[in-house]
């Protein structure tokens, strides 16, 4: 029979292995953080995407963006580009899945946008293609990944590699990433008294 507090422990502590090496990532970060807060304050918008649990965190960042993360501020021009049924299914449709965001960045994204893929593999081919189209717009692009990056290390200007081969542990850095740049960007927005 399985021990569950042996599974647990186990758990906790490969959990906490990754993100005792997030430190290496903080210089890309913080530079993240602050083309964010650029593009927001100069009227650009930040626009999420992923698959599965990716597609959650891109549904969930983009609330904390443009409802609120803990302070009282205004409301942050943000896009889950995984929510609209329509898009998704006449995209799927019409062009394939690999198109489905790639679409909407063609169709939404602007030069002063943040585009920002999420995709534990590096390998998802509608996040890749999306990504391109963020760079032919002119937007930058971010990928949230893990693994040795994948293909998307390629493609993205600034690319977050979690240092892990464990899905669900890049997932659990990639939403404490998320959030710590929500708090970061209220507390740069509130500074200037931009609430």
């Amino acid at each position: 029979m399985t021990d569950l507090q042996q599974l647990f422990e186990r758990n906790l502590q490969a959990h906490q292995d990754v993100f005792a090496k997030l430190p290496v990532l903080a210089p890309q970060i913080s530079q993240l953080t602050q083309r964010c807060y650029q593009a927001l304050q100069q009227g650009g918008k930040i626009l999420f995407m992923g698959n599965g649990g990716s597609a959650a965190d891109s549904q969930h960042l983009a609330a904390e963006f443009v409802v609120r993360y803990k302070k009282e501020r205004r409301a942050l021009a943000s896009i889950a580009l995984t929510t609209d049924t329509s898009i998704l299914t006449a995209g799927g449709n019409d062009y394939g899945f690999n198109q489905v965001f790639a679409r909407q960045v063609e169709a939404l994204a602007k030069p002063e946008d943040i585009v920002i893929g999420i995709t534990t593999s590096g390998q998802s081919p509608n996040i890749n293609l999306a990504l391109e189209a963020a760079n032919n717009i002119g937007a930058y692009s971010v990928a949230f990944t893990g693994r040795d990056g994948g293909a998307v290390k390629d493609i993205a200007q600034l690319s977050l590699i979690v240092p892990s081969d464990v899905t669900a542990h890049i997932q659990e850095a990639h939403i404490f990433i998320g959030h710590y740049i929500c708090e970061a960007i209220d507390e740069l927005v509130t500074a200037g008294s931009d609430s």
